[in-house]
């Protein structure tokens, strides 16, 4: 009898050689097929947000209603799709968005809001959308919503707290942790270089370093810190949540601007991160979970997020590391039918089930595939996102899953399906001339900005 280990690993093989789902060699897949069947999927997820859900921050595209993350919406999906839209060349969809986010859009309330999903999927989204399309509405909403989050950094560190109020400046949560710390440098970057005032980049600028400067004596960072005093409360190192884009954004910000500090701090970790992290499994590469103090190992788990590691390594050129983490990705995916949040690849096993649309495993794809030209980038993209397109299909949407081994489908399909998976996916298969690389870089949610 098979082992599942060995079917799973069979088919991988089987899929990179044209068979399994794809039907097709990596050398025969038809990239402008494969794109239309995801413009043909954001159209049919858009045209269900628009039926029952507009004004809403986001669809629930199995009960057909409305949902907001606060007692107001902040019009999440139609900023997060905008740019999409526009790559896609979808000039409808992308008008209907932006008058959904000049028609109600409105940052003057009373009311607590997380500090870092707002600034990668708002601001991100509404600088990006000024970049593109050049309507001033974008860049002046964008720098209202900039000074309503500053006041999150006054602290005795420079470490934002958590949660910010956007009409009294309010805060809570002192408990927070290297990614929502450090993913407002490009962010507040971009606004400096859009509107002249440097305030912006200084304020994150002086976040991320203070994290950097946190580092312990092997250049490792933990998962939570305590802003007001700059003690570690949980010295665990990962590369999945609550650390990922803190390590993306000093790459990306050293692309952004130039800045070389941000490109030293890179580099300091990514050297501890190879050398305590990265482990090679007969089933590919995964990056394990370390204590940032001695580098030994706490847990072997992996998942979705971790995901994005192989793309940035390909991004800032270690191509060799970065397949064989995306071969250990590619693993995750097809061994559980799609990909889990979270595994123990050491174990094989499943910790938590859920697949809520992730994009990270596609963008290293696209990474890849640009940095490589291989095919094989683009069998894997394409059953991912045949997957996605298949099995996450509902009357109006695409649902999360709820569990990847029943593919039980959850009422959920937030904004980030617009601004990253199917943007990736799209992207993967569309003609380079619709993305240069040297020119534009991709905030964590995806949205991308210019590089001056």
């Amino acid at each position: 009898m098979v082992s599942n280990k060995l079917l799973a690993a069979i088919l991988s093989i089987a899929i990179l050689s044209g068979c399994g789902n794809s039907k097709q060699s990596p050398t025969s897949i038809n990239k402008e097929e494969q794109s239309k069947k995801i413009v043909s999927a954001a159209q049919f997820a858009w045209q269900g947000y628009m039926k029952y859900a507009k004004g809403f921050d986001a669809l629930k595209p199995i009960s057909k209603q409305g949902e907001n993350w606060y007692h107001t919406s902040l019009q999440m999906t139609p900023i997060d799709a905008f740019d999409t839209f526009t790559l896609m060349g979808l000039k409808t969809e992308a008008d209907e968005a932006k008058d959904l986010i000049f028609s109600n859009l409105n940052f003057d309330i009373d009311m607590d809001i997380q500090l870092f999903e707002i600034n990668i999927r708002l601001l991100g989204g509404l600088l990006s959308a000024y970049e593109l399309d050049g309507d001033k509405r974008f860049l002046t909403l964008a720098e209202d919503l900039c000074k309503r989050l500053l006041p999150a950094f006054k602290t005795s560190t420079g470490m934002p707290y958590r949660y910010v109020n956007l009409k009294t400046g309010a805060l809570r949560d002192s408990l927070n942790n290297p990614a929502e710390i450090g993913t407002c440098l490009l962010e507040f970057c971009k606004l400096t270089q859009l509107t002249g005032d440097s305030t912006y980049y200084k304020v994150a600028k002086n976040a991320v370093m203070a994290i950097y400067k946190r580092r312990s004596s092997i250049d490792l960072v933990g998962t939570i810190i305590d802003v007001t005093t700059g003690e570690w409360k949980k010295p665990e190192c990962q590369i999945g949540a609550r650390l990922d884009s803190y390590f993306e954004y000093l790459y990306k910000n050293w692309l952004l601007t130039g800045d070389k500090e941000c490109y030293d701090a890179w580099e300091t970790h990514r050297k501890a991160i190879e050398k305590y992290l990265i482990t090679d499994t007969p089933n590919g590469t995964f990056l394990t979970r370390v204590d940032m103090n001695t580098g030994k190992e706490t847990r072997s788990l992996y998942g979705a997020l971790d995901a994005f590691y192989a793309g940035l390594l390909a991004l800032s050129g270690d191509v060799p590391t970065a397949q064989k983490i995306q071969e250990g990705n590619f693993y995750m995916w097809t061994r559980f039918n799609i990909e889990p949040e979270v595994f123990d690849f050491k174990k094989d096993s499943i910790l938590y089930p859920s697949y809520p649309l992730r994009p990270e495993n596609i963008e290293s794809c696209f990474y890849l595939y640009r940095k490589t030209n291989d095919p094989k980038y683009l069998a894997m993209g394409k059953r991912m996102s045949d997957d996605i397109i298949d099995k996450c299909k509902t009357n109006a949407g695409f649902g999360a899953v709820k569990n990847v081994t029943t593919l039980e489908l959850d009422d959920s399909m937030e904004s980030f399906f617009f601004a990253e998976t199917l943007k990736y996916s799209y992207l993967l298969f569309a003609s380079e001339d619709k993305l240069d690389l040297e020119k534009l870089v991709f905030n964590t949610e995806a949205h991308p900005l210019k590089i001056q």
